[in-house]
C-alpha cells in the first residue's frame, strides 16, 4: 500500500554492457574531480589518475603507493579523505594540466626566439627530431600538396 501524494519509483532495467557503472545503477552521483578533471568513477585509482594531463602508469602507481591506497581499488570506492590526500599530493608533487602546457609552449616559443635548429624545425611545422622527411613525416606535414607538372 503507498500512501496519497507518494509517487512510485520505477527501477530501470540496464542491460548487461550498456557502459553504465554501478555508481549510475544506483542513482549515486560520485564524482571525483583531481586537478580540474573529472576522473572516471568506475575505473581502477591508477588507471583513472592517467586521465590527468601529465600522470602516466608510472607516476599513477607512485601516488598510490605515497598515499597508501591500494591500486585494486575503485574510484567510486574512495572516501572523500583519499581523494584530498591525492589531490594534495599531485598538487605538491607535480606539475600537470593548464601549468604543465604552459610550461612545454613556452619551452618551445623559447626555442623558436632563439632561432636553434629545433626552434626553426617547429617554426616549419617539420619533424624536431632527426627524422626523415622525403617520405613519412605526413602526421608532422600535413596532407600531400599536389605539384604541377611533377609526373612524367
Amino acid at each position: 500500500m503507498t500512501q496519497p501524494g507518494a509517487s512510485l519509483v520505477r527501477a530501470s532495467v540496464v542491460k548487461k554492457g550498456s557502459g553504465i557503472t554501478d555508481p549510475q545503477r544506483k542513482g549515486i552521483a560520485h564524482v571525483a574531480r583531481i586537478a580540474g578533471v573529472n576522473i572516471p568513477t568506475g575505473k581502477r585509482v591508477p588507471i583513472a589518475l592517467t586521465y590527468i594531463t601529465g600522470i602516466g602508469p608510472a607516476k599513477a602507481a607512485e601516488i598510490c603507493e605515497a598515499t597508501k591506497i591500494d591500486t585494486a581499488r575503485r574510484v567510486n570506492d574512495l572516501s572523500d579523505a583519499e581523494v584530498l590526500s591525492i589531490r594534495e599530493y599531485i598538487d605538491a608533487n607535480l606539475t600537470v594540466e593548464g601549468d604543465l602546457r604552459r610550461e612545454v609552449t613556452m619551452n618551445v616559443k623559447r626555442l623558436m626566439d632563439l632561432g636553434c635548429y629545433r626552434g626553426l624545425r617547429h617554426r616549419r611545422n617539420l619533424p624536431v627530431r632527426g627524422q626523415r622527411t622525403s617520405t613519412n613525416a605526413r602526421t608532422r606535414k600535413g596532407p600531400a600538396k599536389a605539384i604541377a607538372g611533377k609526373k612524367k
